[in-house]
């Protein structure tokens, strides 16, 4: 369904309010595929995904259901054009660790040698009742200047199971996995002694200054340097929190790494544990571009303010806008009208206003970038109630037109980044 410069793939309708979503999206060299679940075509859990009624016959239940995910990937990104060896990201999502094995071994079958940079993490609850997993995947398209090339950076290590590239690049656009505090070969030595406290002592060091600095210098610095990119060159970077009160003494080492050239940054919550290591704090992925490339990047500058002090409300890195992540809150906290209050209904005028709001921004940020809301790529909603998920995306709908969304949603766990806001939102946009 074209949409001006980006076409929707595969539509479908999604959930009890028949929201038209796109199960992914193509403009330019880009293929995105949102919100992957192990469905049917009705939108359910698909029935080789499930346990039927005979649970402890057959493979294993999330064996299969992450069979099911990949070929639901593969699907859209053949309708993009495009195929798994073309992928540069892949982000997964699990209510429960047990799963994570599952999915590494159907990984392993469908993409074969290469496997794009990932970052896995925990998180309560997704879209789909009962659903194992969700995935997001970006991926170009063949032949369009854009080759796709894994790069190994010396003494850079990866989980010793989980078999990804730790960096790929498509053209001057640089993609790294996600990263823990983690040392020895496969990560095997757990969280890196001096990223943490000493045994036994309360003040010599703070814990998630320590995990956050070890990540910059041992394992993101040498993954850029390994693609010829550093940490001047980077615009997008997702960190993932056990504790989202960590967020200023995580900004203390952030700001003291990127100085002046802080990246988009979302502050995304997760179980704890929510890591592939049950003490480990902290997993930050980066997208960056090459020293000297021919991609431009800008900073975007508004008129709203942005999430945190010091951080951009988003950046332009060549076709792609990427946002930080978005709460409807200014410098005074939430944004008037849009707390939901004891007793206000989910669907209720909160979540409208902090959508309206949000939209308001989006848009306004889009414009200054020379594109538009509607050339949205991605649309990632972190929701401390799912229940408020269909009340949210109509506004998507009044916004754009009634276009399908390539939308993906999660249950996070309260609070987000400014309490008392109820949604998250992390765009990705197209630039013509």
């Amino acid at each position: 369904m074209p949409a001006g410069p980006v076409e929707a793939l595969l539509p479908v309708k999604l959930g009890k309010g028949r929201i038209p979503y796109a199960r992914g999206m193509r403009a330019g060299p880009w293929v995105f595929a949102s919100g992957v679940l192990a469905t049917d075509d009705k939108g359910g859990l698909a029935p080789e995904a499930s346990d039927g009624g005979r649970p402890l016959s057959g493979m294993p239940r999330w064996y299969r259901e992450a069979l099911c995910l990949y070929r639901r990937a593969e699907e859209v990104l053949r309708a993009g054009g495009t195929d798994f060896g073309h992928a540069v990201r892949t982000d997964q999502y699990f209510p429960d660790w047990r799963a994570v094995p599952f999915l590494h071994l159907a990984r392993k079958e469908r993409c074969g040698d290469y496997i794009a940079p990932s970052t896995s993490v925990l998180e309560p609850r997704l879209l789909v009742p009962r659903a194992g997993m969700a995935m997001e995947m970006i991926a170009v398209r063949p032949r369009v200047g854009l080759d796709v090339k894994p790069v190994y950076p010396a003494g850079l290590d990866v989980p010793a199971t989980s078999a990804f590239a730790p960096v790929a690049t498509a053209g001057d656009y640089i993609f790294v996995a996600g990263f823990l505090a983690a040392w020895k070969p496969g990560d095997l030595g757990g969280i890196a002694p001096e990223a943490k406290v000493p045994e036994g002592h309360l003040w010599k060091g703070n814990r998630i200054q320590l995990e956050a600095d070890y990540i910059i210098r041992k394992k993101l610095v040498p993954a850029l340097e390994g693609a010829g990119a550093s940490l001047a060159s980077v615009v997008k970077a997702q960190v993932y929190l056990a504790d989202v009160h960590d967020v200023p003494a995580f900004n203390q080492v952030w700001a003291r790494h990127f100085g002046e050239n802080v990246p988009a940054t979302t502050f995304v919550p997760t179980l704890d544990p929510g890591f592939a290591i049950a003490d480990a704090r902290c997993e930050i992925n980066l997208v960056a571009v090459t020293r000297g490339g021919k991609v431009v990047t800008a900073p975007l500058k508004g008129n709203y303010p942005a999430v945190c002090d010091g951080h951009p409300l988003g950046v332009r890195a060549g076709s792609l806008l990427c946002f930080s992540g978005l709460v409807a809150a200014d410098a005074n906290g939430p944004v008037k009208g849009t707390r939901r209050g004891a007793g206000r209904p989910r669907s209720g005028p909160g979540i409208r206003a902090q959508m309206e709001y949000l939209l308001d921004v989006a848009a306004e940020g889009c414009r200054a970038s020379g594109t538009s809301l509607g050339n949205v790529l991605r649309i990632q909603q972190f929701h401390t109630d799912l229940g408020e998920f269909e009340p949210a995306c109509r506004v998507w709908l009044e916004r754009l037109g009634g276009r399908p969304l390539p939308i993906s949603a999660l249950q996070v766990p309260g609070p987000l980044v400014v309490p008392g806001c109820t949604v998250q939102l992390d765009l990705w946009v197209y630039v013509p």
